[in-house]
């Protein structure tokens, strides 16, 4: 007996100080979602998406490359947020006949439609979105 006691009271000493020694673990954040955008088809077969998040950090993955990770600077978010503020989504548009046209999505708060043809109020998110692109 009294060997089950040597081993049974140090194997729950132990089990309780792993217990507590163990730091709380980290709860995964989610990032905020500021803008997301997205084209699509052309004769280049296009298929490339940015997703832009509150922090000034963006997502950005094209077909023919792996995801990366890029950070917008100061200026350029500030420029980014002044375009969003003016932004209008609307209702998408229809498909239009023919082939070889760029398809363009937009989301933002809340909000999602397509283009084929951008619109005065597009045209400035969709510009600094592509030089993301760039970069």
């Amino acid at each position: 007996m009294t060997i089950w006691r040597t081993m049974l009271v140090p194997a729950l000493l132990l089990a309780l100080t792993a217990s507590v020694a163990q730091p709380a673990q980290a709860v995964a954040v989610q990032k905020k979602v500021l803008v997301e955008f997205r084209r699509q088809g052309g004769f280049a077969g296009f298929d490339d998406r940015v997703i832009v998040y509150t922090d000034g950090c963006a997502k950005v993955s094209r077909r023919t490359a792996p995801a990366a990770v890029k950070c917008l600077t100061k200026a350029e978010m500030r420029t980014l947020r002044g375009h969003l503020k003016r932004l209008r989504i609307g209702p998408s548009q229809a498909q239009p006949q023919g082939a070889d046209h760029l398809k363009y999505t937009l989301a933002y708060r809340g909000q999602r439609a397509s283009r084929y043809t951008l619109t005065r109020r597009w045209t400035p998110v969709v510009r600094d979105l592509e030089k993301l692109l760039a970069k």
